[in-house]
């Protein structure tokens, strides 16, 4: 079912309502600041032109390391901003968490006012991160080659589904679609049905991907003095972690379901259900692990077995019976402090509460957002937090990245 969009906001009420949220021209400039002279991307400048997950995520990692980020919407914003659940401002949560620490402006491309701010944009930016289908960017006047007519040492960085050439540039996908045509859910889930991955995997790699692609190509030029263009494509993120899978196929013994020694096939590598329906993750791959889980549990004459041929249905089974015969938290307690592996299944309202996480620092709510900062520590530092998203409007350009 399509989400309602919220109700129109007069463009008056709408641009006093940005205004509380970020002072005028000068936000950038004091993000800069907050992030410090010292961070690892201070001073890079980075245009957001992607909507919904992948590209605001990759822009939202470089803006965690310094980087001044402003995402160019189109007038009627991002789709995502009307993904539920909506706040009170009628703004998906999703929307905030991942555009947070970034200042959004929104530009009509078809107009030769949008074109001309864009352009004024570009001219002083360092990286151009976008996620159109192949053509359309260069439909609206800004190609691979306009781009650096303008800017010949920016880095433009193209994030899609399937890559800017061959048969399928131009289809239509999300990230179920990605993992199924890159190999990411040949050999998923429990008997013959693949299981979908969520939080959606492609998505938030790709983003990854396509993060440390331009951080590379900066890297490069400064040292060479030259810009760059990336070509990241989601379906090929998850196709590039699939050289072993398809080694085993080329040789006529392609990994399948609960059958291999990472997808549920070894005994010592799977998730089991407790006696009270909480599961339980083992991961004592290593013999030292995994002699320490069967004497714990007071079952020696198992380690002996962690060698019989995948999958090991029989020792599955025996340690199935043995953790559903008691619920989980007698399974903590009894390998509290045994190094083997053993983590129990948290919900997500547990995963917050839980003593290591709480003592890293990286969840913190914010009102009625739960925010979860940068998990890189550098230095020693601790992450800071971000700024919440902060709208512009066009005529406030022409004071931004003018330092």
């Amino acid at each position: 079912m399509a989400t309602p969009a919220p109700a129109a906001v007069p463009p008056r009420a709408r641009r006093a309502r940005r205004r509380n949220w970020c002072s005028r021209r000068r936000t950038v400039s004091r993000d800069k600041r907050a992030g410090g002279e010292d961070s690892l991307l201070a001073g890079v400048r980075v245009l957001d032109l992607s909507q919904y997950l992948p590209g605001p995520y990759a822009t939202q990692l470089l803006a965690d390391l310094g980087a001044e980020v402003i995402k160019v919407e189109p007038p009627a914003g991002d789709p995502m901003r009307r993904f539920p659940p909506l706040g009170d401002d009628g703004l998906s949560a999703f929307y905030r968490l991942v555009n947070a620490g970034k200042s959004v402006v929104r530009l009509d491309l078809k107009q030769e006012e949008g074109r001309a701010a864009l352009c004024d944009l570009i001219a002083r930016a360092d990286v151009l991160l976008e996620s159109y289908r192949p053509g359309v960017l260069e439909r609206l006047g800004f190609g691979h080659a306009a781009l650096m007519a303008l800017n010949s040492k920016l880095v433009h960085c193209a994030l899609s589904g399937y890559g800017q050439s061959g048969p399928m540039a131009g289809a239509a996908g999300h990230d179920v679609t990605y993992m199924a045509l890159g190999g990411g859910l040949a050999a998923s889930g429990p008997g013959e049905r693949p299981v979908m991955a969520f939080p959606p995997v492609a998505d938030y790699a790709a983003a990854i991907q396509a993060a440390f692609a331009t951080v590379s190509a900066l890297f490069r030029r400064e040292r060479m003095g030259q810009g760059a263009f990336l070509d990241v494509s989601m379906m090929e993120t998850v196709l590039a972690w699939q050289a072993g899978s398809l080694t085993q196929a080329r040789q006529a013994r392609p990994p399948r379901r609960e059958e291999e020694i990472l997808n549920g096939g070894a005994a010592s590598y799977r998730v089991y259900r407790c006696a009270d329906g909480r599961f339980a993750a083992l991961g004592a791959l290593e013999p030292v692990f995994w002699r320490a889980f069967c004497e714990s549990v007071g079952r020696p004459e198992w380690v002996v077995r962690q060698d019989e041929p995948f999958p090991q249905a029989a020792l599955i089974s025996d340690v199935e019976a043995l953790l559903a015969s008691a619920g989980l938290a007698h399974w903590i307690s009894v390998l509290e402090g045994v190094d083997c592996c053993f983590q129990p299944v948290l919900a997500f309202d547990e995963v917050a509460e839980h003593p290591h996480i709480q003592s890293r620092g990286l969840v913190r709510p914010q009102g009625d957002l739960v925010e979860v900062l940068s998990p890189v520590f550098v230095d020693g530092s601790s992450p800071s937090g971000r700024k919440p998203v902060c709208e512009l409007e066009a005529d406030q350009l022409p004071g931004i990245w003018s330092h």
